[in-house]
C-alpha cells in the first residue's frame, strides 16, 4: 500500500452559514474558512490545506493506492509474471 497526496472535490459537503455579512463554511461540522461579502465581490478566505478555484471548493489528503496486483506475484527466477 502506498499513500499518495491528492486533491479531493468537496463542494457537495460543504455547508455554509450567514452571519454578519459573510458565510461560514464548514465540512462535517468543522469550520473551513469563510466567504466574505462586499461591493468588490465574494473573498473566500481558507483555512490551510483547502482551496478555492472554478466555483468549487477542494481539499488535499493522503489517499492510499495498491499495486497493480498482476505484478505482485511475481517469479522473476522462473521468468513468469
Amino acid at each position: 500500500m502506498v499513500l499518495k497526496n491528492s486533491r479531493i472535490e468537496i463542494t457537495d459537503r460543504v455547508v455554509g452559514k450567514l452571519k454578519n455579512n459573510e458565510m461560514n463554511l464548514y465540512v462535517e461540522q468543522e469550520p473551513i474558512g469563510k466567504i466574505k461579502f462586499s461591493n468588490d465581490g465574494p473573498k473566500y478566505e481558507l483555512k490551510q490545506g483547502y482551496e478555492y478555484e472554478e466555483n468549487k471548493i477542494y481539499t488535499y489528503a493522503d489517499i492510499s493506492t495498491s499495486p497493480d496486483m498482476k505484478y505482485v506475484d511475481c517469479d522473476d527466477e522462473n521468468g513468469w509474471c
